[in-house]
C-alpha cells in the first residue's frame, strides 16, 4: 500500500494509535517508548505490513521539523541554575567529545572496511562520515528517558547529560554536512576550512538563538492577546523563525532552537502552564511521527547484509570511542567521580537524530549512501535496547540515583510567575496537633496562610475556627523571602 492524500489521514491516525498502545506495554518491562514507535514503523513498513515510504528527503523534512521541537521544548525545561555547575563539561562534551568520537569510530570503519566479508568497503572520508552522523547522543532519546523514568541522579549528571544531548547536535550535524561537500566535490579536506566554518555556524547559531529569545519574550509579555491559546502558536512560530533564518545566515539552526528554548524557559512569561502543556503534547506528537516515518523508511532485510559489520561497530562506540572521548573531555574534572563518568559514557545513546543525518548522505547521492543509512538504523536499535533499557539500572548499580523530587502539589494548583510567592503542602500529623486542632492553634509563619484543606478526596476552604484531623493535607501560600 503506497500513501496517497486520501489514505494518509487514516494510515498515519492507525500508527500513532497502536504507538501509543504498544508504549504502554512497554513502558511496564522498561523498554524505551521510542524503540517502540520505531518498531511499530518497521511492523508497518515495506517488510511488514506494506506500506510503502521510501522518500528520504520527506523523512529529511519531518526530522527537521521535529528536532526543531524536540530541542526547543528541552531548551526550555533546561534551566540556568542547573546546568551553571556543569556548563563547562557539557560543552565540552558537545563539541571535542563529538570530534574525538568521529575521529575514532571513522578510523575504526576504515580499518573495519578492510575485511571484504564485512561488506562495507569506503575510502576514509565515507567513513568519517558515516561516523560523524552517530557521533552524537540522541536528544529525543535521552530527554525521553532520562524524564519518562523519573531519574534523579547524583553530582549533577541530569543537567549535564540533558545539556550535551540538546546542544551537541548541531556539531554532529555541522561535520555531517562539511564531509558531504568535500566527497560530494571531490575536492581536498581542509582543516582550516572546516574549523572555519564550524565556528561560523556556533556563532551565528548561538547570537541568532538569544537574540530572537529575547525578543520572543519581550513579544508574549506584551502582545496581550485576547485568546490564551495562541501564545504557544505564537512562540512556535518563532521555533521556525529562528531556525529558518539562522540556517539562511550560515549558522546552526539546530543550536539557535536549543538556545532560544533556553532563554524562554528561564525568563518570566505569562501563561506559562499553556505554553508548556501545548509544546510537551507537541514534542510527543512529533517525536512518534519522526520515529514511525523512520521505521517506515528503512526495510529490514537490507541491514542483513552489514548486520557483523555494525555489530562490531556498536560494540566499538560504546565500549572503546565513547568512553575515551568522555574519558578526555571531563579529565579536567577531578573532582567528578569515575563512576559518574562511566555513567556519561554509557548514555551514549544513539536514536532519531542519527537516523535522520543519516539520510543526508542518501539525499546527497554519496556513493555507499544506503549502507551508511543501513549501519546507522541498526547500531540505533541496538543502542536503544540494550543501552536505553538499562540506563536505571546501571544508575542504580553504580549507585548514582537519587530519590525523583516531588514535582507540583498534591492539590494540582498553580500560580502565575508574576506573584513572587510559593506553594507548600503539608500532611498532618498527632505531633502537629499537640497544641490544639483548630487552624488557629497551629503556629504558621507570618506571610503564610493555609488556601485549602484536602480530607481524603473532599477538598474545604479554612477559617481559623475548622477543626483539623491527622492525615489533614494543607495547602500553604507563603511570599519569597527576597535576598538582602
Amino acid at each position: 500500500m503506497i500513501f496517497t492524500a486520501e489514505n494518509i489521514l487514516l494510515i498515519g491516525s492507525i500508527l500513532i494509535f497502536f504507538s501509543i498502545v504498544i508504549s504502554k506495554t512497554g513502558y511496564r518491562f522498561g523498554i524505551p517508548t521510542l524503540l517502540l514507535f520505531l518498531v511499530v514503523g518497521m511492523l508497518f513498513g515495506s517488510d511488514g505490513l506494506g506500506l510503502q515510504f521510501d522518500s528520504a528527503k520527506q523523512a529529511q523534512f519531518i526530522g527537521c521539523i521535529a528536532l526543531s521541537i524536540i530541542l526547543f521544548t528541552g531548551g526550555m525545561d533546561t534551566k540556568i541554575r542547573d546546568i551553571k555547575p556543569v556548563i563547562t563539561q557539557g560543552m565540552l562534551l558537545s563539541t571535542a567529545g563529538v570530534l574525538l568520537t568521529t575521529v575514532l569510530t571513522g578510523s575504526f570503519i576504515y580499518w573495519l572496511s578492510g575485511f571484504t566479508d564485512m561488506n562495507i568497503a569506503m575510502p576514509v572520508l565515507t567513513c568519517m562520515l558515516l561516523a560523524a552522523t552517530m557521533s552524537s547522543t540522541d536528544s529525543a532519546s535521552v530527554f525521553s528517558l532520562l524524564r519518562s523514568q523519573k531519574m534523579n541522579l547524583k553530582e549533577n549528571l541530569k543537567p549535564m547529560l540533558e545539556l550535551e544531548s540538546g546542544s551537541n547536535d548541531p556539531m554532529a550535524y555541522m561535520l555531517t554536512i562539511a564531509l558531504i561537500q568535500v566527497i560530494a566535490s571531490g575536492s581536498g579536506f581542509s582543516v582550516g576550512a572546516l574549523v572555519k566554518d564550524l565556528l561560523i555556524q556556533f556563532v551565528v547559531g548561538g547570537v541568532m538563538g538569544y537574540a530572537i529569545g529575547r525578543l520572543a519574550v519581550w513579544l508574549v509579555n506584551k502582545i496581550n492577546l485576547t485568546n490564551s491559546s495562541l501564545y504557544p502558536i505564537l512562540l512556535l512560530s518563532f521555533v521556525f523563525i529562528t531556525f529558518t533564518a539562522t540556517n539562511l545566515m550560515h549558522g546552526n539552526g539546530y543550536l539557535a532552537v536549543y538556545i532560544l528554548g533556553v532563554v524562554v524557559g528561564n525568563a518570566r512569561l505569562v501563561f506559562r502552564k499553556e505554553i508548556n502543556t501545548f509544546m510537551n503534547g507537541l514534542t510527543w506528537f512529533f517525536q512518534i511521527v519522526m520515529f514511525l516515518s523512520l521505521g517506515l523508511l528503512v526495510n529490514p532485510h537490507e541491514m542483513f547484509d552489514v548486520t557483523i559489520a555494525a555489530v562490531l561497530i556498536s560494540v566499538f562506540m560504546v565500549f572503546v570511542a565513547r568512553p575515551l572521548s568522555v574519558a578526555l573531555c571531563l579529565l579536567p574534572f577531578r573532582n567528578m567521580s569515575l563512576k559518574a563518568k562511566c555513567f556519561v559514557s554509557w548514555v551514549g545513546l544513539r536514536g532519531a537524530v542519527p537516523i535522520i543525518f543519516a539520510t543526508y548522505p542518501v539525499v546527497a547521492e554519496i556513493p555507499g549512501s544506503k549502507v551508511i543509512f543501513n549501519i546507522v538504523f541498526f547500531i540505533t536499535l541496538i543502542s536503544l535496547i540494550f543501552q536505553g533499557m538499562t540506563i536505571a539500572s546501571v544508575a542504580r548499580w553504580l549507585k548514582l540515583d537519587l530519590p525523583q523530587e516531588k514535582e507540583g502539589n498534591d492539590f494540582g494548583v498553580e500560580i502565575p510567575e508574576e506573584i513572587d510567592s510559593q506553594l507548600t503542602d503539608v500532611t498532618l500529623t498527632a505531633e502537629m496537633l499537640e497544641d490544639g486542632n483548630r487552624l488557629m492553634d497551629m503556629h504558621i509563619a507570618p506571610g503564610t496562610l493555609v488556601m485549602l484543606v484536602k480530607r481524603g478526596k473532599e477538598f474545604m476552604i479554612p477559617n481559623g475556627r475548622m477543626e483539623l484531623k491527622v492525615g489533614d493535607k494543607l495547602l500553604y501560600i507563603s511570599e519569597n523571602k527576597k535576598e538582602e
